[in-house]
């Protein structure tokens, strides 16, 4: 028996290695392949005691693809020879075969496949006996597609079988390899990603399953969302949204406008938005329109969280606007939330360098203010807030009844009680600003002649001791109505020394 190594075992190995693809064409159909190549012999059958020369082959395969991997086909040949010795007679011979065949890694082009079958070879001298064996055929080989009906077949083959001479007992293994043109008889071209373009036509190959394509098997997407056609859900998409997966519209805002054109995506919920879906805010009040339950808001009121002003004093005036925002109840206010009286207590005091209140009660022949007192000492309060600068004398006065004295003490006692209301009440205002002093009886401003008179007497007085400053604003006030340039109110001119007031109080 010759030594070499079998081509059929190499074109098997070949074909394992090969890198996995996909297969054309598809669905069950017959294979015709007319062959031609070349016959190897084994040197260990003889004729007549001779060894065959080796030659060309012809033959053919009939085979049955049943899927892409699995097929089984008839194979036969016939190879002219003769032995090989000069002047030899010719020999035929030939071989048949079924066999079941593999494609292990199916591909669009082709792809290796290998076989293993039975048959039967018959050598036939012109002169001698014919030999007659059962044989065994394995190999492999490559199909290359041309077309989805036509291919190239390659393939190495070998005819394997015991052949037994005389006494002696042989192996005999012949190779056949060659080339053939396969026919595809009743098979369809491959359509892969199955969107009825076969691959070979198709330029977009990897289609996802359900998509509309064109002739050349590429996917539509008429609203441009990225989405497909045919998988598409919501085909109107306008340009510029953000989809999901089936192709509508996102909104993670729940404003009506989809994200991707959403310009302000974390508008609050139910909030009003324009078509780039942000937010209005028609009064400014920082509630947004749609949320907002009071949309008239006046422009610099304070609102809640629903819109709605508040009115913490409650004199119809908004916090925000309210320039005395704790007006006493019950007190008329002005535009701007001010007591009319607010008004008139600081016209007394630029004018007078006073204000004079005698309408608070105190408990009887007690310091301790009451109740109904709160509002005209909180009015006189929030006029000394817009002071800071100003150094007042808080001082009390009685009428003639009583002693001396008591009374003496009792206006002192009642002056320092004003003083700790208004310091507690208004914080902003400095201790250090006031002076409490009491003067029982000695400064009435009418005789004590009468319950009227008396009641005149019975007072309270906020003297300013620095009468510079009031004057400065006084100044100031008038420069501006005449529509003059006036120096800043809130910086005081320096202090002079000015003679005291001896007006009488």
């Amino acid at each position: 028996m010759r030594a070499r190594f079998p081509l059929a075992a190499v074109v098997l190995a070949a074909a394992f290695l090969a890198q996995p693809v996909a297969a054309d064409p598809v669905g069950g159909h017959f294979q015709l392949t007319p062959f031609g190549g070349y016959t190897v012999f084994d040197g260990d059958l003889r004729l007549n005691g001779n060894s065959l020369r080796d030659d060309l082959y012809f033959g053919g395969r009939l085979g049955y693809q049943f899927n892409p991997m699995w097929g089984l086909e008839l194979a036969g040949g016939f190879t002219p020879t003769a032995e090989d010795v000069s002047g030899s007679p010719d020999v035929d011979f030939y071989h048949y075969s079924i066999n079941g065949t593999a494609t292990p890694w199916p591909g669009l082009f082709g792809a290796p496949f290998v076989f293993a079958g039975f048959g039967s070879t018959q050598a036939k001298p012109t002169t001698g006996e014919d030999v007659n064996e059962s044989s065994i055929e394995v190999g492999g080989g490559l199909r290359l597609w041309l077309t989805d009906a036509l291919g190239i077949r390659a393939e190495a083959r070998q005819i394997y079988y015991k052949h037994e001479e005389g006494f002696s007992n042989a192996k005999i293994n012949h190779l056949v390899g060659g080339l053939g043109l396969t026919l595809a008889l009743g098979a369809k071209g491959r359509d892969t990603d199955g969107d009825g373009v076969p691959d070979r036509r198709d330029s977009c190959a990897n289609t996802p399953k359900g998509a509309r394509v064109d002739s050349k098997g590429c996917p539509l997407d008429s609203d441009g969302d990225g989405v497909f056609d045919g998988v598409d859900q919501c085909t109107t998409t306008p340009k510029g949204c953000t989809v999901d997966a089936k192709g509508c519209e996102t909104d993670a805002d729940g404003d009506g406008v989809c994200d991707g054109l959403d310009t302000c995506p974390d508008t609050p919920d139910s909030a009003t938005v324009d078509a780039k879906g942000c937010p209005s805010d028609a009064d400014g009040d920082g509630v947004l329109d749609g949320i907002d339950r009071c949309p008239d808001t006046p422009k610099g009121a304070t609102v809640d969280a629903h819109g709605c002003p508040s009115d913490a004093d409650a004199d119809g005036v908004p916090d925000g606007i309210d320039k005395c925002p704790e007006t006493g109840l019950g007190l008329k206010v002005d535009a701007t939330g001010c007591p009319i009286e607010f008004i008139e207590k600081e016209t007394e005091l630029l004018d007078t360098g006073m204000i004079r209140i005698q309408n608070v009660n105190f408990e009887t022949a007690k310091a301790d203010v009451k109740p109904e007192s709160y509002a005209i000492l909180d009015l006189v309060g929030q006029v000394l807030r817009k002071w800071p600068e100003l150094k007042i004398e808080i001082g009390g006065h009685t009428d003639s009844r009583g002693a001396d004295k008591y009374n003496q003490r009792l206006s002192e006692s009642r002056a320092r009680e004003v003083m700790v209301y208004l310091t507690t009440k208004f914080p902003d205002l400095k201790p250090g600003q006031f002076t409490a002093k009491g003067y029982g009886e000695s400064r009435p401003l009418v005789p004590n002649t009468s319950d009227l008179n008396m009641s005149k007497n019975r007072r309270v007085e906020f003297v300013v001791q620095n009468r510079d400053v009031l004057r400065h604003e006084v100044q100031r006030r008038r420069l501006l109505q005449k529509g003059e340039a006036a120096p800043d109110s809130t910086k005081a001119p320096a202090p002079t020394t000015a003679p005291p007031d001896t007006t009488r109080r």
